[in-house]
């Protein structure tokens, strides 16, 4: 039977709370960047989203113009809401429109010009 040194027959408890804290430290950045990347994503939908939204209501109004220039996207979308302005360009014969498509809480906004003969 060969005897061991105490010494040398496991971990000291300074040696196992310091493995803890880095292992630690890094499952608090892997958390981290991983919530940071979802709100990211996150984001990133909404703004998507906006710029659909606005692209159809830019082809709804080049097919035909709507009465109000102001509505949302209710019953799909109701979050979002959209303002549409007609203008004039120095080009005779070209009118400007201008979509706005917002969130209420204000995240997710996009904004989309074209430009339509008259």
């Amino acid at each position: 039977m060969i005897r061991r040194n105490r010494r040398e027959s496991g971990f000291t408890l300074l040696e196992v709370m310091v493995a803890l804290a880095m292992v630690a430290g890094v499952l608090l950045t892997v958390i981290t960047a991983f919530n940071y990347h979802l709100s990211i994503a996150a984001r990133d939908r909404q703004e998507v989203t906006a710029v659909l939204l606005a692209r159809e209501k830019l082809e709804e109004i080049e097919l035909k113009p709507p009465r109000e220039m102001q509505g949302s996207f209710a019953p799909y979308y109701p979050q979002f809401r959209w303002e549409a302005e007609s203008g004039a360009t120095e080009l005779a014969g070209v009118k400007k429109v201008t979509v706005k498509v917002r969130r209420e809480d204000g995240d997710g906004a996009a904004t989309l010009v074209h430009y339509l003969p008259q």
